[in-house]
């Protein structure tokens, strides 16, 4: 018997003329094609979160979280210079840099307050400041903008912009 000769059942496994003597057919070539067994399937696999980046596991990785409410207080009124990473969840490249960041934060301690800025969020600081492309770094110094990095770039590349305006 060749597979052509096999046939599909209303239960969805494959049936051959001679059942009893291509038992193990029956058996072994069960194919799932039905809408319930898709979506069971497809409910359990493990979806990663979309905000990933959300506030709170942002303020947990070493930059600290800004908003429009508190922008004024934590880069404007700073006594140490500021570096904004202006973000979005769904942004890819943004995802990319939020680690360099991280470790920014980390490496220049007090020296450098590091922030980050969720643009969807707070659309009113990046509207303010003419974000039109994220994700954008921005250095400031005593509530001044002083440089602005934007697209995903290498740390080295962060750090050469950073160490411009660190005494």
């Amino acid at each position: 018997m060749s597979l052509a000769t096999a046939t599909m059942s209303t239960t969805g496994s494959l049936q051959a003329p001679h059942a009893r003597s291509c038992s193990w057919l029956k058996t072994s070539a069960r194919i799932h094609h039905s809408a319930a067994f898709r979506q069971a399937v497809h409910a359990s696999r493990p979806r990663p979160s979309l905000r990933v980046f959300a506030s709170e596991a942002v303020a947990a990785q070493g930059a600290g979280v800004v908003n429009d409410e508190t922008w004024e207080e934590l880069v404007l009124k700073s006594p140490v210079p500021v570096l904004v990473d202006f973000w979005a969840p769904w942004c890819g490249p943004c995802r990319m840099i939020a680690p360099l960041v991280d470790e920014l934060a980390e490496e220049y301690g007090d020296r450098l307050r590091t922030l980050k800025l969720n643009t969807d969020e707070s659309p009113t600081v990046a509207t303010d400041y003419g974000i039109r492309s994220i994700p954008t770094v921005m250095i400031f110094k005593d509530g001044t903008k002083l440089d602005a990095v934007i697209g995903a770039v290498p740390k080295a590349t962060l750090k050469q912009a950073i160490d411009k305006y660190l005494e």
